[in-house]
């Protein structure tokens, strides 16, 4: 497979491999034979990126490896019947660099917070799902100050430094810090932070308080997030997240633009890479005159490779 391929959108990258085992269909194995195919196509474009940065072609490194995120999704609601979700990420760790840098891949914005609210239209569907291909650095493997620069949005050119840092208060809980900032040649700047705070009930259960806040350049405003979540694993195979959310604006006063409360189930089921999600919600919308709209999120989900 050519590494143009495997930057197609994910559910072609699917249908790709499925496709190649179609005649297999009547044999479980061909559930495998399409995640070591795909695997080994992302571990063979680690290796031609590793070489690509090589500086001596004598020189012996590590294996250079591949990860790549693929998840499928729609929900359903009320309202929108047509809110589909197609999610694909490739992160490449380069060896020939000393591990200080990865090669990151994505069709969607992969910093933005992982809760239901990215669901929403406060932002331009175009603006949310867009390319994005950067080189990711640390000045050491375990330093919590990384740097970006690559293309996005659009194919801007961009650049983006982002912190973080974990204070543990006891063994119970700890508060987990991160702030970003970034440039990008036709949006201009912006910055993110977020506090999320987490305390551990038992092993198995968790409470999450997480605020996020995106200042955006070009409409000169803060986007906020507000989350309580409590995250509960039932066993090795399943867990439960359930969870309430907020999301708004500063201009022109702070205020809410929408508010969602859901439970997600997850469940890792018939390969040790493969995870299914369905998520029942209620969503209340500023632009709905804040009318309950019901709905429910289903998704798969596939790691292959390894970093």
């Amino acid at each position: 497979m050519s590494i143009l391929v495997k930057f197609l959108p994910a559910s072609i990258l699917i249908i790709i491999s499925c496709q190649t085992h179609a005649e297999q269909e009547s044999d479980p194995s061909w559930l495998d034979a399409m995640h070591q195919n795909i695997t080994e196509s992302v571990n063979d474009s680690a290796l031609w990126f590793d070489e690509f940065f090589m500086l001596d072609q004598n020189s012996l490194s590590d294996q250079a490896l591949g990860e790549a995120r693929i998840q499928l999704g729609w929900s359903p609601r009320s309202r929108d019947l047509n809110e589909f979700e197609n999610r694909l990420k490739l992160r490449y760790k380069l060896p020939n660099l000393k591990n200080r840098v990865d090669l990151v891949f994505s069709d969607y914005d992969d910093e933005i917070a992982d809760n239901p609210l990215q669901n929403t239209k406060i932002d331009n569907r175009s603006e949310r799902n867009r390319f994005s291909l950067a080189l990711q650095w640390k000045a050491k493997p375990d330093s919590g100050l990384s740097h970006r620069i690559g293309i996005g949005r659009r194919l801007q050119p961009f650049v983006k430094s982002r912190f973080r840092s974990l204070l543990n208060i006891n063994h119970q809980a700890d508060i987990r810090f991160e702030t970003s900032a970034y440039y990008y040649s036709n949006d201009g700047f912006g910055a993110d932070f977020s506090l999320l705070y987490s305390y551990v009930f038992t092993p198995q259960s968790m409470f999450r308080f997480n605020n996020h806040f995106y200042y955006r350049d070009s409409t000169n405003d803060w986007l906020w997030q507000h989350s309580w979540q409590h995250l509960n694993q039932i066993n090795d195979k399943n867990a439960l997240i359930t969870g309430f959310y907020m999301e708004g604006l500063s201009q022109p006063t702070y205020h809410l633009q929408e508010y969602l409360t859901s439970s997600r189930w997850r469940i890792n089921a018939l390969r040790d890479w493969l995870f299914f999600e369905v998520e029942p919600f209620v969503m209340w919308r500023k632009d709905e005159a804040f009318s309950a709209s019901y709905g429910v999120s289903l998704r798969i989900e596939g790691y292959f490779g390894q970093t």
